[in-house]
């Protein structure tokens, strides 16, 4: 069984096996099932209580999602008011019929969304313990995520749809009540049984083990519950490395196959149709996309990934992703090379994605975007432009919270998602623009393949950056995740000093930066002044032929700073402050000379 060690030096994660069985009724939209849950507990502490997230009863009237979307600013019109308007067959619930540990019944008590139980032996520090379940679940009319009969007419999007234990870390439990924003799991293996009538098509993120059933026009399989047989299929399905488990079920899907090189099988499953016509052409793009990602963001680990028409937009789960799928070309592949970028930055990498949120999403969109550049054969150099624009649009609306802010908390979806995705993004951008593009692309591959399968935070991926810079960089996060401080330099002044010219600049708004500054002469030669942050510790390596020389370090207590070059004022075409745009300056109207 994996991840039942304790990892090397301080750290240590939590790991579960999962075996699953679940008899669906697909006329009145519901499921008996059975679950052995079997808990190493690789931490040094003795738990005494556990958790479990029991996410469909988030989908009934006056619950915690609906309240919050009805008295939230602005609410995501998936949600909006529709849960208050369920009628009883519509919601979702979990109903657990009994609980036990190693045969002794348990006592626990539901509170909205989560499980409370009370052990009946503590589980000791590298011991494990094995739990049973029984229970029952209505399956709720598709509002956010998971349920049945979404826009497009897919029956069933089965995303959080069974009782999963919380997480548990240095932090202790994490049981937050699902309010529809991020998730949280430890890592193990899956064994999954969905017992389904006959003529639905059943795709998941899990290998098919009686794989004589996928795809339609099946062959009867000897694996097969006999005592269904003839009305309905069980399909067996296998994940020895995740931390969740989907899947989906609709009569009409239609399954396609393509084969990276060198790399994964790829599945798609979607209705066949006038709307999705498009996605006879997406195999083509995704095998040419993930042969980028697995080159620039670390080579993919699985053997399979499945793209799987459902869900209310597009969302990510192991080896897998939900996508609405009436859309045009461009969204199609928009959507799909992002979700399948999270199989990285949290299919791979788990973060908490309660408190780094913007290391899944900011992360999976820096990445998207340099990937959709190279898929158009775009200028990768602005690839990020709508993630700094976006950035630029939360500062100005006065409602930014800071990045490290508990995803549940934030105070309008506007601020979750332009921190999450667009600062988040910028934040690797801009740290390409501190350590250099070369060494960015390094951190991220090293970090790939230090922290996969595991549960990174940001200081785990700063100590890497670090190493790889030789530079001191949590200053930068102290700022920018920390903080809603904002960047802005400007050219003061400029003045000929004799054959010199004398350039005043200022730091006008309160996070430090170093600078790149380039003087363009009237023969067209460049030159390149590099100013460092003295809380560096270090400079960033040359990044082109252009001629640089490295100035003294600016203090970051000291406003202004006065930089002397020898070059003849008469002689200067032009002074710009980073022309690459990389960093994240809120006012670029005065990064130049002459002010034009």
């Amino acid at each position: 069984m994996p991840f039942v060690t304790l990892s090397q030096g301080t750290y240590w994660q939590q790991a579960v096996d999962y075996t699953m069985e679940i008899d669906v009724d697909v006329e009145k939209h519901q499921f008996s099932g059975h679950q052995i849950l079997r808990y190493t507990n690789n931490s040094p502490d003795t738990l005494h209580k556990v958790y479990y997230h029991l996410y469909f009863n988030a989908f009934q009237p006056d619950g915690m999602m609906d309240v919050r979307s009805r008295s939230i600013e602005d609410p995501d019109d998936r949600v909006m008011d529709r849960i208050s308007k369920l009628k009883d067959d519509e919601i979702g619930y979990h109903i657990i019929e009994n609980l036990s540990q190693e045969g002794a019944e348990l006592s626990f008590n539901i509170e909205y969304t989560v499980l409370e139980v009370e052990l009946a032996h503590p589980i000791l520090p590298g011991s494990t313990t094995e739990l049973n379940m029984n229970f029952k679940s209505q399956i709720p009319v598709q509002i956010r995520r998971s349920g049945r009969d979404n826009k497009e007419g897919i029956s069933y999007s089965m995303a959080q749809w069974y009782p999963k234990i919380a997480a548990y870390d240095t932090r202790g439990w994490h049981a937050e009540p699902y309010v529809a924003r991020e998730f949280y799991a430890p890592w193990g293996q899956f064994d999954v049984s969905i017992t389904i009538d006959k003529n639905y098509v059943v795709a998941a993120s899990g290998i098919l083990e009686n794989n004589n059933a996928i795809g339609y026009g099946y062959q009867d399989d000897p694996l097969i519950d006999q005592k269904h047989k003839g009305r309905k299929l069980t399909w067996h399905f296998v994940n020895e490395k995740a931390h969740d488990f989907m899947w989906a079920a609709d009569p009409d899907y239609i399954h396609q196959i393509a084969q990276v090189p060198n790399g994964p099988k790829l599945h798609f499953f979607y209705q066949q149709g006038q709307a999705t016509r498009h996605w006879e052409k997406l195999p083509e793009i995704i095998i040419a996309a993930f042969q980028y990602m697995n080159t620039h963001f670390g080579a993919y680990p699985f053997s399979d990934f499945y793209v799987i028409q459902g869900g209310d937009g597009g969302m990510e789960y192991p080896m897998s992703t939900l996508i609405t799928g009436n859309r045009d070309l461009s969204s199609l592949v928009g959507v799909t090379v992002h979700e399948a970028l999270h199989s990285w930055y949290q299919g791979v990498l788990a973060t908490n994605e309660s408190y780094y949120h913007w290391m899944d999403e900011g992360y999976t969109s820096y990445a998207s975007s340099l990937t959709m550049s190279h898929l158009m054969g775009t200028d990768n150099n602005r690839s990020h432009a709508k993630n700094y624009t976006n950035y630029f649009s939360l500062v100005s609306s006065g409602k930014e919270e800071p990045m490290s802010t508990h995803a549940d908390y934030f105070e309008t979806n506007f601020a979750y998602k332009r921190a999450a995705y667009s600062k988040g993004a910028v934040s690797l951008s801009q740290l390409g623009y501190l350590v250099g593009n070369a060494c960015l692309e390094e951190i991220l591959l090293t970090y790939f393949d230090q922290w996969k399968f595991k549960h990174p935070n940001m200081h785990d991926f700063i100590k890497i950056a670090e190493k790889a810079s030789s530079m001191e960089l949590d200053w930068y996060y102290d700022y920018w995740a920390h903080s809603i401080k904002t960047i802005d330099y400007g050219i003061q002044e400029v003045n000929a000093v004799g054959a010199s010219t004398h350039i005043q600049l200022k730091r006008i708004d309160p996070m430090p930066m170093p600078i790149d500054l380039v003087v363009t002469l009237k023969n067209g030669t460049k030159k390149s002044y590099y100013i460092p942050l003295g809380i560096m510790r270090g400079i960033k390596k040359p990044e082109n032929a252009m001629a640089r020389q490295i100035m003294k370090d600016w203090l970051w207590t000291h406003p202004t700073y006065d930089l002397r070059i020898k070059v003849n004022l008469n002689d200067i075409k032009s002074i710009e402050i980073d022309p690459s745009q990389r960093m994240a300056d809120i006012d670029r109207s005065n990064n130049s000379y002459p002010n034009e």
